[in-house]
């Protein structure tokens, strides 16, 4: 090969790779940049109110420049809980079904409607919450559990409008359901043969097998199916204000309304800027929704790390 020719090779190479880090870096370097736009615009809320009062506050009246961020964490967290413990276990059943029961023809239907149904638009989900699961909740679901649990103060129903945590929980786990499906489809339809097989050959059943020799190599792939339902689930506004009641309160039952951070946020942001530090708090607020997601994907993956090390063992 001429010099000049493998000196160009070598220059195209190198072009490709710096390209390609560049690329790679971007996504952390745009995180970073949110990150410091919020934190700067934000800055005069922290300067002036410390952040422990912020995030135990319970108080929220701009007005008066006490802005209590607590009950709009709680509501957040309570949605968002209610609506993986909701979705994950019938999604995991509904992928195993799919990808080691179902026939061919099955799954060649199931796919273009979980495509749907995360295509379809957060309003349309809020919409449907509000014409049918709102009116289920208060009519039929929260009389039924608070008659059988309500001497528990988690399934106590204090809230007979049907809006609230359950019905923003119900929402956003049909919401959340075709990404949990999809994802741990595909992992575990990639999972090889020879594992199946080598299960099979030693006499174990076939649940024993998906069980003991499938889950374990699909772990990784399941569990981040769930953080990005999580994530999702957690930066929801549409849908979730349009049911879950909009009330600033600290939630204590799954029937009591909530006010999530997201709401916050779009039912504020743009109106009554003039009130000092209202323009710096929702700021903050969107800066705190941030930061949530991003510890809540960081302890995820620490989690993983150990369960992986311990199955490795």
């Amino acid at each position: 090969m001429r010099p000049a020719s493998l000196i160009r090779r070598r220059r195209v190479d190198w072009l490709a790779e710096r390209s390609l880090f560049v690329l790679a870096v971007f996504p952390l370097a745009l995180v970073i940049l949110i990150i410091l736009a919020l934190g700067i615009r934000a800055w005069p809320l922290f300067h002036d109110h410390s952040l422990w009062e912020l995030l135990t506050g319970t108080n929220w009246n701009p007005q008066q420049g006490q802005f209590g961020f607590f009950p709009f964490i709680m509501g957040t967290f309570w949605v968002t809980a209610v609506a993986l413990l909701l979705a994950v276990p019938p999604c995991l059943l509904t992928a195993i079904y799919l990808a080691e029961y179902a026939q061919a023809a099955t799954r060649r239907l199931a796919q273009p409607l979980l495509d749907l149904l995360a295509a379809i638009p957060s309003v349309v989900y809020g919409v449907w919450g509000l014409l049918a699961v709102v009116p289920w909740v208060q009519k039929s679901l929260a009389p039924a559990i608070d008659h059988w649990l309500g001497f528990i103060p988690l399934f106590a129903n204090h809230n007979p409008t049907g809006y609230g945590i359950m019905s923003g929980g119900i929402v956003l786990a049909v919401m959340v359901a075709p990404f949990i499906i999809a994802i741990t489809f595909e992992v575990m339809h990639s999972v090889p043969a020879g594992v199946r097989e080598a299960s099979l050959a030693v006499g174990a059943t076939r649940w024993q097998t998906i069980y003991y020799a499938v889950m374990p190599h699909c772990l990784p792939g399941i569990m981040a199916g769930v953080v990005l339902a999580a994530s999702r689930a957690l930066g929801e506004t549409m849908a979730v204000m349009m049911v879950v009641g909009n009330v600033i309160q600290t939630p204590t039952s799954i029937f009591d309304t909530a006010y999530p951070l997201p709401a916050l946020i779009a039912n504020n942001y743009g109106e009554m800027m003039s009130i000092p530090m209202y323009d710096a708090a929702l700021l903050g607020a969107a800066l705190l929704l941030l930061v949530i997601v991003l510890i809540f994907n960081a302890l995820a993956a620490l989690a993983l790390r150990r369960v992986m090390a311990r199955l490795a063992v």
